[in-house]
């Protein structure tokens, strides 16, 4: 069975304080309403992960994520951060390849699929993201584009690696454009990837590997958009920066 996985990606917001006291929130409205078998993880900015790892610690269904992660192990590397620094603050995911991140810093399929194989390495698990521009997805050629993504990035592994990863599709033309792809267009675009998947790595491996939507989910879709069945779960954005908006979106469930 998929594992259901609710991520919120709270992106370069709230100060250390603002972070602590939302975490706690969370942490505690999960604790006392949430009775599905989703999990959550916070994906904060870096300065928060060491602090919120305390609050989120001994909890089953709260986990731990950063935003990005360096390919390399150590050394000259300013501002950058390497997966031990990730395992040594409690860290269990990690976001790779953001749309920002590819879009902002020139991140390239072969730099991702080396942070792939380290967080792999160090036990961590990859938020491997994927997606495609408005301008692809009006020309139809975004099945493809997506696919690519994934073959340059992650098909260099075999498939007990490769069945560690959890794969988020984001549609770019939907994230923070308040514009939300529809459930059939979320569930058309995760069935295509998973037949992607199958043909690399067979069937079981594809319908074990869980792909979360990354486009604007919020408490008002969520449900529509989980009861589709190639969708298991969300990275979300703005909505995660709520506690209550993020809970109710992991109660859809």
């Amino acid at each position: 069975m998929r594992k259901k996985i609710v991520a919120g990606n709270w992106k370069m917001n709230k100060s250390l304080d603002e972070g602590l006291a939302l975490a706690s929130e969370v942490v505690n409205i999960v604790n006392d309403e949430l009775t599905n078998d989703a999990i959550a993880v916070l994906c904060t900015p870096f300065v928060h992960l060491s602090a919120v790892s305390k609050i989120v610690a001994g909890s089953d269904k709260v986990f731990l994520g950063a935003q990005n992660m360096s390919e390399h192990a150590s050394g000259a590397y300013t501002g950058d951060i390497s997966a031990d620094m990730l395992n040594s603050v409690g860290a269990s995911y990690v976001i790779l390849g953001h749309s920002e991140r590819r879009e902002y810093h020139n991140e390239s399929n072969a730099q991702l699929a080396s942070r792939v194989d380290v967080a792999l390495e160090k036990g961590l698990t990859p938020i491997f993201c994927c997606g495609e521009s408005l301008e692809i997805r009006e020309a139809g050629t975004h099945v493809e584009f997506v696919s690519n993504q994934l073959k340059e990035s992650l098909f260099h592994l075999d498939a007990a690696s490769f069945s560690k990863v959890v794969i988020a599709y984001e549609p770019i033309w939907a994230i923070g454009t308040g514009v939300t792809a529809t459930s059939a267009q979320a569930q058309d675009m995760h069935k295509a990837l998973r037949d992607v998947l199958a043909a690399q790595y067979g069937q079981e491996v594809a319908d074990g590997t869980t792909i979360l939507y990354g486009g604007s989910a919020k408490p008002a879709n969520a449900p529509e958009l989980f009861a589709q069945p190639d969708v298991d779960g969300g990275l979300i954005g703005g909505a995660s920066l709520k506690a209550r908006d993020f809970v109710d979106i992991i109660k859809s469930y």
